[in-house]
């Protein structure tokens, strides 16, 4: 379970209480949960080492300069990168991420050649990488797995308390990934939607 778009200190020590086995944050600046990772190091720091750094088309120095930090330890990819560029990432020492954002399966056709076995599945809504609570077709989901089945799916998209169990049983992801589904108000976290969605997901 990955609880991402974390902004504050509380809410990752929140995530981390309820269950939460990796936590991400978002150095996307177009993001409402946009996170200044140097300038929040002194609480990042003190993390287990469960910290997953979200970029978006970031430039490959940015992207290096990001995974030197120590308290980072994976960089997720979550914009139009394409394989050259997560080749290039991928050799910066850090494990990765690749995300792709689908609605049909032509947007996976090519989700073997990024350089890394964990890919995440989120909606594709117009303008948005991520966090949009929009959920993912469960049979597309599954077509990903059935073609890929040497990846590991990791499960984005509208996932909530109320429906995280239902898309487990059905696409038996490797990983559960949620941002908005357990939040109060963008890059604020709700402490009873975390529970709840932690208890859901592992009974499912």
């Amino acid at each position: 379970m990955k609880i991402c778009g974390l902004t504050n200190q509380e809410d990752a020590r929140a995530a981390l209480e309820t269950g939460a086995d990796l936590l991400g944050f978002n150095t996307w600046s177009g993001s409402k949960r946009y996170l200044d990772l140097e300038a929040h190091a002194s609480w990042l720091q003190a993390l287990p080492p469960r910290r997953v750094a979200l970029l978006v088309n970031a430039t490959l120095d940015e992207a290096r300069r990001i995974a030197a930090l120590p308290y980072v330890d994976a960089l997720q990819l979550h914009g139009d990168e394409d394989a050259a560029y997560c080749s290039a990432v991928a050799g910066l020492g850090k494990p990765i991420i690749k995300a792709l954002r689908v609605s049909t399966p032509a947007d996976f056709a090519t989700a073997g050649t990024f350089s890394t076995p964990h890919v995440l599945l989120d909606a594709q809504v117009t303008g948005a990488y991520g966090g949009t609570g929009v959920q993912v077709n469960a049979d597309l989901v599954r077509q990903f797995t059935a073609s890929h089945p040497n990846l590991a799916l990791w499960l984005a998209g509208g996932l909530r308390p109320d429906n995280v169990a239902k898309a487990v049983r059905a696409t038996r992801p490797r990983v559960v990934d949620v941002s908005s589904g357990v939040e109060s108000r963008p890059g604020v976290k709700d402490f009873a939607k975390l529970q709840a969605f932690s208890r859901a997901a592992r009974e499912a």
